[in-house]
């Protein structure tokens, strides 16, 4: 049978890269190449064509998946990828400098907890058991947590949420972020034989994305190996690493950050604004256990009181800078006074309930029933005791890319979104955006897709983007409500504590909504 124009080529193709160390090796044997240049037939740019994973061997500087951070949620992604049938045998890299990527064992349980920590949704939690992470945290420090309260410093209102509402046995966990880290790369280690061949310990200086314009030599004129080298590599992403080093990847996941050099050298514009606040993190101890997260909106911003473990908990207090840098310099003794007074009497009195609250619940009781925390009554926080951490202070900002994605590059968690951390769902975001990022993948590698390509990407970006909307609009709505003491707003949110605290329906499908289980936080 004579070979068509089309097979010879791809034959010739063939014979010429089986001597060139190309992309990373794939599971699947795939028996004809396909062209990876998007010059139409005609153009005078070369057509690049790419071996099957068994006709060739990768080179120690070629990738499938170049992630730039390995934070939460860039290990997250790692680990996905190295989890997934469709997707174990893909070259993954990590690239962060950060030393703590070393750490390969458990953390104690019996030390101070670190002040920066993530109150993870059951969403969360099932995609880190998905990935095999989960149980690792199980063996380090985390608090799961049942209830929930909610109320506001003029006394006008106040929430109560429990797992019971939602037939759930928990609300959340909160993890310190290292623990988060440290389960990762375990899991990683687990999947991996050689992790430290993944993690790079360095970092990115600077990215060249692909082009039409790229001179990938002439024919004739070099020697076949090198020229068929430089083809294949026309199409990759060149990272250049500050210990000297040079990597090509088919996909650059950028997971580095609110002020991500990623998306800057890609050029993906954002929007965004600073907000006039900053938050106030450290570790407090009580004189018991505390298993319930608390919130009050106070004038300056809410201050959250969370369960670590213990004897301890967590506090995040939003103020403005002014005020943050005066509660960051008082003494320990003045700030837990300041904490307890904020988290009690300070501000305003305590809420209570009212005949017209019970009339409301026998109302919408016949609409999917009474939720368990509606016949719940305020409570006071159990009081702070002592600080024993530092406390820490940081400017908040909301941020959203305008593209998550572009040829060959995606980005992820704060990299493409930042919230105000008044409800700890930034975090969770994240780990939602490294889910279906490793999903999109996986599909593409089962029907021989390039992994870098933007329609396979754009998957992706659908699915995560108006999620991420919806969620800063509603916090940056809750932020902006409650920034403002004025008379008929106040009545307004005293009116939003009550509905959600006794119209049953609205307050199961606020729990989901914060869980990750339901796409709006109104009825659904």
């Amino acid at each position: 049978m004579t070979p068509t124009p089309a097979r010879a080529s791809a034959a010739a193709a063939h014979a010429l890269l089986r001597r060139t160390r190309c992309f990373a090796a794939a599971n699947q044997i795939r028996t004809a190449s396909r062209a990876f240049s998007s010059a139409p037939a005609g153009a005078s740019e070369p057509q690049v064509h790419f071996l099957s994973a068994n006709q060739k061997v990768a080179g120690d500087d070629e990738l499938d998946v170049a992630i730039v951070g390995g934070g939460m949620v860039g290990l997250a992604v790692a680990c996905a990828l190295s989890n997934m049938p469709l997707t174990k045998h893909l070259r993954v890299a990590v690239i962060d400098s950060n030393p703590a990527l070393k750490s390969m064992n458990y953390l104690k349980k019996d030390g101070i907890p670190d002040s920066r920590v993530s109150t993870v949704t059951p969403a969360t939690i099932s995609f880190f058991r998905d990935i095999g992470a989960w149980e690792h945290i199980l063996q380090q420090r985390h608090a799961f947590f049942g209830k929930m309260q909610v109320w506001d410093y003029t006394g006008l209102g106040y929430t109560r949420y429990n797992a019971r509402d939602v037939s759930k046995e928990y609300l959340g966990c909160v993890v310190e972020n290292k623990v988060l880290c440290n389960s990762l790369l375990l899991r990683l280690q687990e999947q991996k034989e050689d992790i430290g061949k993944m993690v790079y310990p360095t970092r990115l200086v600077s990215l060249a994305f692909p082009s039409k314009s790229r001179n990938v030599g002439v024919a004739g004129l070099k020697p076949p190996s090198t020229e068929a080298e430089e083809l294949c590599r026309s199409n990759l992403v060149k990272l250049d690493l500050s210990d000297g080093q040079t990597l090509y990847s088919k996909l650059v996941v950028g997971a580095d950050g609110s002020k991500s050099n990623v998306r800057q050298i890609a050029g993906i514009k954002t929007t965004g604004w600073s907000y006039p606040q900053s938050a106030i993190i450290c570790t407090v101890e009580h004189t018991a256990a505390n298993d319930c997260a608390w919130q009050r909106f106070l004038p300056s911003g809410p201050i959250a009181l969370l369960p670590i473990g213990d004897n301890f908990s967590n506090i995040v207090w939003t103020m403005s800078p002014e005020e943050a840098s005066r509660h960051k310099s008082m003494s320990s003794e003045d700030f837990v006074m300041s904490v307890n007074r904020a988290l009690d009497f300070g501000y305003g009195p305590h809420p209570n309930s009212s005949s017209l609250d019970h009339y409301v619940e026998r109302l919408f009781s016949d609409f999917g029933g009474t939720a368990a925390s509606t016949k719940e009554c305020f409570e006071v926080p159990p009081r702070a005791i002592g600080l024993i951490s530092e406390r820490m202070a940081f400017p908040l900002s909301l941020m959203h890319s305008h593209d998550y994605v572009s040829k060959r590059l995606a980005l992820v968690g704060d990299a493409a979104h930042t919230v105000h951390p008044l409800a700890g769902q930034g975090v969770n975001l994240g780990f939602g955006d490294a889910a279906a990022l490793a999903k999109v993948i996986s599909e593409g590698v089962s029907v021989g897709a390039d992994i870098g390509d933007l329609s396979l990407l754009n998957r992706y970006e659908t699915d995560r983007k108006a999620a991420n909307i919806a969620m800063a609009a509603v916090l940056d709505g809750f932020q902006k409500m409650y920034s403002v003491d004025f008379g008929p707003l106040n009545v307004l949110r005293a009116a939003a504590f009550h509905g959600a605290q006794y119209i049953s329906p609205l307050k199961k499908n606020i729990i989901s909504y914060a869980m990750g289980d339901s796409k709006s936080p109104l009825f659904s």
